[in-house]
């Protein structure tokens, strides 16, 4: 006899209330702080410390740093199992945005990819029974095989149709799949996977954030919380257990992310943005305890390091927006530019005096050197060379609102 249950069962106590708070102003303060975005660097160590700690549960010996070098492609002299379980991990979480954590394909399809070459029918249901064996003892017998595809369809059901939390169904979604147990391999870390891209879904956040660490440094307590939710016959202790597990991990990242940012980690972290275009400002709206002195040196330094291109053909509105100006002082500096381009481009093969009175307006250091440059291109100009002299013309904006021009 097949039994169907739409909802797992579990209690909603005042532990797991305290910490759905605790954890929710959390993402609020991660939010706030722009850190739903780590860094290139934060973002790699995380993925490693997550992939090391999940496969370590499961009994792999690789380090880190050998994860580290097979992350950048080196060779690494280890297990051929754990090598090959520590690939094909890596593929995964480097592709989570592929699989969808409220369909069923896409589940078994994980699980082919994360199993692959390491057991048969990876992506496929059990056809036999299992059961948890500790030493000598039993620890958990798994529903028949014939019942886990109806069990994790109801599974799948709840997650879609639920109305409850990320926070609680992640975790429900986590025990009841250890539970039904639905592969003869690869539990233990499709559940952790699972529960990481559900709560993805709300909270971009958990990408990065490697809560297994924490699993892995104390094992015991997760058995223990899995062990008492089997006894108990309900999910209850193992969601406080993990809603604990990532209270702890988010003060964590919080931790390390209040330190006081140096010049390398604001780099780091504004690329991550993928903004196109920006000013000085703009870095300053993010970065707002910073003067406008050290988010020049930040710019300088990036373009250096090639993080960031200077562009050249400067709009005269991003120039003006970097400084606090009045409308009428607006109006003021914008038709000085104006008519010194007018004239520059009309009139500088034609009346000398003309040229300098217009050019003393926004007092240019060498006028004469400028208008001998300018007579010297009147005499072979051509497309190219008209380009330049715009080109070195934005330069002089640039350095009119840079106030290296007065």
């Amino acid at each position: 006899m097949i039994v169907s249950r739409m909802k797992p069962p579990y209690e909603i106590t005042s532990s797991i209330l305290k910490l759905i708070t605790s954890i929710s102003e959390k993402i609020g303060e991660v939010n706030a702080n722009l850190l739903n975005r780590p860094s290139p660097k934060l973002r790699k160590q995380n993925r490693i410390k997550t992939i090391h700690s999940s496969l370590k549960i499961e009994g792999n010996t690789l380090t880190e740093e050998q994860i580290t070098a097979l992350l950048e492609n080196k060779r690494v002299i280890g297990p051929k199992k754990d090598v090959l379980e520590v690939l094909n991990a890596i593929k995964i979480y480097e592709n989570l945005e592929k699989y969808n954590p409220s369909n069923e394909k896409s589940f078994l399809k994980a699980h082919q990819n994360l199993m692959e070459g390491l057991i048969e029918n990876s992506g496929k249901y059990r056809n036999q029974s299992v059961g948890i064996v500790k030493g000598s003892k039993v620890e958990h017998l798994a529903p028949p095989f014939g019942n886990v595809p109806y069990l994790m369809k109801d599974l799948f059901e709840y997650l879609k149709k639920s109305d409850e939390i990320e926070l609680i169904k992640s975790c429900v979604f986590h025990y009841e799949m250890e539970f039904i147990h639905p592969f003869l391999d690869g539990n233990g870390r499709m559940g952790r996977l699972w529960q990481t891209l559900i709560l993805m879904e709300k909270y971009p956040i958990f990408e990065f954030l490697p809560f297994e660490t924490l699993i892995s440094n104390d094992q015991e307590k997760y058995y223990k919380a899995l062990a008492e939710s089997d006894k108990s016959g309900n999910s209850t202790k193992f969601i406080e257990y993990m809603l604990n597990v990532i209270d702890i991990s988010i003060s964590q990242l919080l931790d390390f992310n209040n330190r006081t940012l140096n010049e390398k980690d604001r780099l780091e972290y504004y690329v991550t943005l993928n903004k196109t275009e920006f000013t000085r400002k703009d870095y300053m709206d993010v970065f707002k305890d910073i003067s406008s002195a050290t988010a020049s040196r930040d710019l300088k330094k990036g373009v250096e390091l090639e993080l960031f291109k200077k562009n050249g053909q400067i709009r005269i509105d991003s120039l003006l927006s970097i400084y606090n100006l009045t409308k009428v002082e607006k109006e003021v500096i914008m038709k000085k530019i104006v008519l010194s381009a007018v004239f520059a481009a009309s009139t500088m093969f034609a009346a000398q005096n003309t040229l300098i009175s217009v050019l003393n307006n926004v007092s240019i250091p060498d006028v004469n050197k400028t208008i001998n440059n300018a007579k010297v291109l009147q005499k072979d100009i051509n497309a190219k060379n008209f380009t330049k002299l715009l080109e070195s013309w934005k330069r002089v904006e640039a350095l009119y609102f840079g106030g290296d021009i007065n």
